[in-house]
């Protein structure tokens, strides 16, 4: 008999044990930013689609991948799929600009529809709390990551958990995440 309850009490620490675990573990869905209009945006409002999180920035090298994320955004947004741009300052200054001149350069130079928020910090003591969930393992029960550039890509699933980080150099129509989009 005692050794029933002793076995008993064991297995029910365990599962509340587990239970506590996976409350730690965050949605994005948790979030409200606001976008480049100052209009708020929640990001519960993307239950049951695929997201890609991305840094963005008007001055980089890269800034041509604005052209391929929103070829990417129109393709597949019927898919429940959705980008979701952060422009920041971090790497080299190469997002000087207010939110209103980002969302000008946006329209007219690549004709972004996929919504933009605010200019956001992504990295140090002032990152945004989006990207403290996005690189925090603790958070995001996926893996620890830093922001290493520009256009890095976070891929969240449609209950809103991270299952892939793309480089930044990884253009966004690579082969792997037009076949993460379609899975």
């Amino acid at each position: 008999m005692n050794k029933t309850i002793v076995l008993i009490l064991a297995l029910t620490s365990q599962i509340l044990i587990g239970q506590k675990s996976l409350q730690m573990i965050e949605s994005i869905h948790q979030f409200k930013v606001t976008d480049l209009y100052g209009e708020a945006f929640d990001l519960s409002s993307l239950k049951g689609k695929k997201v890609m999180i991305v840094n963005t920035a008007s001055k980089c090298g890269l800034t041509y991948q604005y052209e391929l994320l929103e070829s990417l955004y129109k393709k597949y947004k019927t898919d429940n799929f959705i980008i979701v741009g952060f422009p920041a300052n971090n790497f080299l200054w190469q997002e000087p600009g207010s939110n209103e001149q980002i969302a000008k350069f946006c329209k007219e130079n690549y004709g972004v529809t996929f919504p933009m928020m605010e200019k956001i910090s992504v990295l140090g003591s002032s990152m945004h709390p989006v990207y403290q969930y996005l690189t925090s393992k603790k958070k995001n029960g996926f893996k620890d990551s830093f922001v290493k550039w520009n256009f890095q890509k976070y891929l969240i699933n449609e209950d809103g958990f991270v299952e892939k980080i793309i480089s930044p150099r990884t253009k966004p129509d690579d082969p792997s995440v037009i076949d993460w989009i379609k899975s």
